[in-house]
């Protein structure tokens, strides 16, 4: 897996903080830093970003105006020293919330949880995309069969009886 990330962030100190915790895991590609979101926005669109780890206060435009403006946002971990914006984050849809300084063990734990979230959202694409299951009806209600998951059935008169990985 491959993480794709751009960090914005009008700090050089705190760029050059992010950058060199970005090279440490192995999952993260940076595909770009800028200074502020302007120049940042062609990236966005352009390229194929996953994640952008997001300062909030800078000139001309803040990150918080940044992500409002998006239609369709990468993934998104704010970088700040300022704690006090942390509900209008997460009321855009940010994944994670760091504070400065930022803690490697931290920026762990939020690189993580992305790579998690992605991973489980191309597991679930990945199920609806291929037609390798079946439904059945079970006590009133349909349940999702997968075929890798059927280890044998049992012909029982009016009935079959499906044994999975996970029970009958």
């Amino acid at each position: 897996m491959n993480i794709n990330c751009i960090v914005i962030d009008d700090e050089q100190l705190a760029r050059k903080g992010l950058c060199n915790f970005i090279k440490e895991v192995s999952f993260l590609t940076l595909a770009g830093v800028f200074s502020n979101p302007l120049e940042a926005l062609a990236a966005i669109k352009e390229e194929n970003i996953d994640l952008m780890f997001l300062d909030i206060q800078m000139p001309k435009m803040s990150g918080l105006e940044l992500l409002k403006s998006l239609s369709h946002p990468p993934l998104t971990i704010i970088t700040t020293a300022f704690p006090n914006h942390a509900l209008e984050g997460y009321e855009l849809n940010v994944t994670d919330y760091l504070v400065k300084p930022i803690p490697f063990d931290r920026f762990i734990k939020a690189v993580n949880k992305i790579k998690d979230y992605i991973e489980l959202k191309a597991k679930i694409t990945e199920g609806q995309k291929s037609d390798d299951y079946f439904f059945i009806k079970c006590d009133y209600k349909y349940e999702r069969i997968y075929f890798g998951e059927v280890l044998f059935v049992e012909a029982m008169q009016n009935y079959v009886t499906i044994h999975t990985t996970k029970g009958k």
